[in-house]
């Protein structure tokens, strides 16, 4: 399923990257980081993505940001102060833990939230059920994302992660 996320970006276009460690999208991370035409750049806090992307982007780059929705929690002021003052774009992928199958239950809080604070950041958000859907939603994701001038979310939850197509 990774793959699919993966050519999702490259038919996007998305060539800057920020990314944090997340199981879930280890593979993900291998192709991103394998690929000479992508500027991956691996960080350990989510704000710090969301502020190299920013500077990214107004140095011309499209970008995205692969995330867990844990760090959501994290970036809301450099959503805020940032990205809706300056009307940056970027692609966030989010790996959306803490519902259904899920074993820690320190992800579960922050996975009852995410939805929310999307819609409380005002950042759309899309969920693909499958491989298909997936680079769908990426490439037109990332179009939206240049509409409006702000991030847009993918999710993926694990019911994404346990299908075969």
């Amino acid at each position: 399923m990774a793959e699919h996320i993966y050519r999702g970006i490259k038919k996007a276009n998305i060539k800057f990257i920020c990314s944090l460690p997340c199981a879930k999208f280890k593979t993900l991370l291998e192709l991103i980081n394998n690929d000479k035409e992508i500027k991956h750049i691996p960080v350990t806090r989510e704000e710090e993505a969301f502020g190299i992307c920013a500077g990214a982007y107004l140095a011309g780059e499209k970008t995205c940001i692969v995330m867990q929705n844990s760090g959501l929690g994290n970036s809301i002021n450099a959503i805020a102060s940032l990205y809706k003052t300056y009307q940056i774009p970027t692609l966030l992928i989010i790996s959306h833990r803490g519902l259904l199958k899920e074993e820690i239950p320190a992800q579960i809080p922050m996975g009852l939230w995410t939805k929310k604070l999307l819609e409380v950041c005002e950042i759309p958000y899309f969920v693909p059920k499958n491989g298909e859907e997936a680079i769908y939603y990426i490439v037109e994701g990332s179009k939206f994302m240049e509409k409006i001038n702000y991030p847009v979310a993918i999710l993926f939850t694990s019911e994404y992660w346990d299908t075969t197509y």
